[in-house]
């Protein structure tokens, strides 16, 4: 599979990492980037994500064979309406945002070839600087069909994800939302929860005693915070629903340690150590 031309709206880690492989694996004759910077052009181009990159809509949309919506979430229905003047009628669209039912009913009726993606992965690091292009290799990308979506375009843009090495599953975008609001948004929220409880206002002599578990529990926390906003904003309640669950468990902790009750709190902890450690032994990938 090659398409003659590629656009990315929106250049960034997860953008470039889209056009860095696509170019890599032959899977795009040409891959063109649209910026919102006049420097961002000369960026895109050295780190070799892009052949071509523009400030102009119309020129990076033009002719293009599948274009990809690669910016925050809360941007997209915005972005359709100013792409649609400028598309050829035989022109696919997908986007990599993580939530999907607010995206796929502000962008499909818009743009009926449209159909959602989310290829899960990616870093808390951002901007094309960080791109790679092995970042969707073993990854899952979900593609988020509906009753309107053309078989023919849902297969074209699953066997997209497929060439780049991500393993694609389908299911609706209400299902991808609630399912990635466990998965992912729950802890990115509690990375960024447990920074503000302890650094917000740190007691004497605290951050001497912040080492390597404080850091890689909170990783997540370093992602741009403007993106997570669209995204919990847009996944409100599934968020919502998912904070439930786990304040059951904290709940049944704060519980375990007011009534002092070492077996409770030795479970309490082997059921989490059971559970990841079996997770994990059967992900080659992580």
């Amino acid at each position: 599979m090659t398409f003659p031309k590629i656009t990315l709206i929106g250049v960034g880690l997860l953008g470039g990492s889209v056009g860095l492989a696509a170019k890599q694996r032959g899977v795009a004759a040409r891959v063109c980037g649209l910026v919102r910077r006049e420097e961002s052009i000369a960026e895109c181009l050295a780190a070799g994500v892009v052949d071509e990159a523009t400030l102009d809509i119309a020129e990076a949309v033009a002719d293009a064979d599948l274009i990809i919506l690669c910016t925050p979430v809360g941007q997209m229905g915005e972005l359709a309406a100013a792409v649609k003047p400028h598309l050829a009628a035989d022109t696919i669209i997908t986007d990599v945002g993580s939530v999907k039912a607010s995206v796929v009913a502000a962008v499909e009726p818009v743009l009926p070839r449209f159909v959602g993606s989310h290829p899960l992965c990616g870093s808390e690091k951002a901007g094309v600087i960080h791109a790679r292009g092995d970042l969707l290799e073993g990854a899952v990308c979900a593609v988020t069909p509906t009753e309107a979506s053309d078989a023919a375009t849902v297969e074209t843009i699953s066997n997209f994800w497929t060439a780049l090495g991500s393993r694609v599953v389908n299911l609706t975008a209400a299902d991808h939302d609630a399912v990635v609001a466990r998965t992912s948004h729950l802890p990115h929220v509690l990375a960024s929860a447990l920074v503000n409880a302890v650094l917000a206002s740190p007691r004497a002599g605290e951050r001497d005693f912040l080492g390597t578990g404080f850091r890689d529990t909170t990783r997540l926390a370093s992602g741009e915070a403007g993106m997570w906003r669209d995204i919990a904003m847009d996944n409100a309640a599934a968020i919502a629903m998912a904070l439930e669950d786990l304040q059951t468990e904290i709940d049944r902790l704060k519980t375990a340690l007011s009534e002092k009750d070492a077996a409770a709190l030795e479970k309490f902890f082997a059921e989490g150590q059971i559970a990841r450690d079996g997770w994990l032994a059967g992900r080659e990938d992580l």
